[in-house]
């Protein structure tokens, strides 16, 4: 029996999501002339990924520049018959309701220059749209259009997907009846969480739990949590399934080994090897299970001596011959005549 660190988990399956994930769609309609992207292949936002036949866009862009000049035009010469009848008003030469008429013109042309500025603008905004740029930095995946292809704004399916790799998303769910315990510990730090991708590299990632979900799921009683992960290596990939484990804490406890537990309808119990070398039957407290470890809370102290093996040919009270690993024996003084084959056995735990 000794002391060890053994931490306090709660075990679950997950699914790796990622965190940012763009559809790539066209905002124009015209021939795709070129893609500037391979199929998987790792962009930075702003890169571009696809052109689209600028001419129309160009000619629609010139011709919403000349209307703004055209009214431009209009503007200066209303704004100068403005000034002109205003000095003529002055001195009763015209009527103020036609000197009203030259103004109500020159603020209609002004507001019409807004709306040429305005289309000017959007001719520009539907030029940028040709070029195609990553509006995230990722992954690029399966390539849905080929050049030459007529895309359309709207379109419902998209032209490519971009995936966030690194940092990414282990999405999981645990029953309801941990919601106390997590919110607990989770007030104190930052909870780290352990998955293992399957695969025969079975070297776990680490990562921390960075969302617990505000309500249970009516349907299923479970609490939605996702962990954050750096995912340098890229090896946890969306939609793949991993084994989580959520670390609460890593408390100091007496553990023993599991193979020395035995259960009666009074409940679990161990031998113990007392000093003298005779068996004693322990009732004992257990906490939890972790590997081959057993915590134990009740029942035993720090050093003794427990059996795991053999214990069927173990009496209460007797005394019991310890072999070691290697096969040798030690005779035990004060065994009962006859009873060579009979006494139990115990392989003696390290402290």
């Amino acid at each position: 029996v000794h002391r060890k660190v053994v931490p306090i988990l709660i075990d679950a399956i997950g699914a790796v999501e990622p965190i940012r994930s763009a559809a790539i769609r066209a905002q124009v309609t015209g021939t795709l002339m070129k893609i500037a992207i391979q199929e998987g292949q790792d962009v930075n936002q702003g890169d571009l990924l696809f052109e689209i036949d600028p001419r129309p866009f160009e000619n629609a862009l010139a011709s919403a520049q000349a209307d703004r000049e055209k009214t431009r035009v209009q503007l200066e010469n209303a704004r100068a018959q403005v000034v002109r009848y205003r000095a003529l008003s002055d001195g009763s030469m015209v009527s103020k309701e036609q000197f009203q008429q030259y103004q109500d013109n020159e603020r209609a042309l002004a507001a019409q220059l807004l709306s040429s500025d305005a289309a000017v603008a959007n001719a520009k905004l539907q030029l940028e749209y040709c070029s195609i740029r990553a509006s995230i930095s990722g992954r690029t995946g399966n390539l849905n259009i080929h050049e030459g292809d007529m895309v359309r704004a709207g379109d419902a399916g998209a032209m490519v997907t971009i995936n966030q790799l690194s940092p990414i998303y282990v999405t999981f769910s645990v029953p309801q009846q941990y919601l106390a315990t997590l919110t607990r510990y989770r007030a104190d730090s930052m909870l780290s969480v352990m998955v293992t991708p399957p695969g025969i590299d079975e070297k776990p990632e680490k990562g921390a739990l960075t969302f617990m979900d505000n309500t249970i799921d009516a349907s299923t009683g479970t609490l939605k949590l996702k962990a954050t992960f750096e995912n340098a290596q890229h090896r946890l990939w969306p939609a793949q399934y991993a084994t989580v484990s959520v670390t609460l804490a890593a408390p100091e406890v007496l553990v023993v080994a599991s193979s020395a537990v035995q259960n009666s309808q009074t409940g679990q119990h161990i031998f113990v090897v007392k000093p003298d070398h005779t068996a004693e039957l322990r009732p004992i407290t257990i906490e939890r299970t972790f590997g081959s470890d057993t915590v134990v809370t009740k029942g035993l102290a720090e050093g003794e001596v427990v059996v795991t093996d053999g214990q069927l040919r173990v009496i209460p009270g007797k005394p019991v011959e310890i072999k070691s690993p290697e096969g040798s024996a030690a005779a035990v003084s004060g065994a009962e005549p006859g009873r060579g084959k009979g006494k139990g056995k115990g392989k003696k735990q390290d402290t």
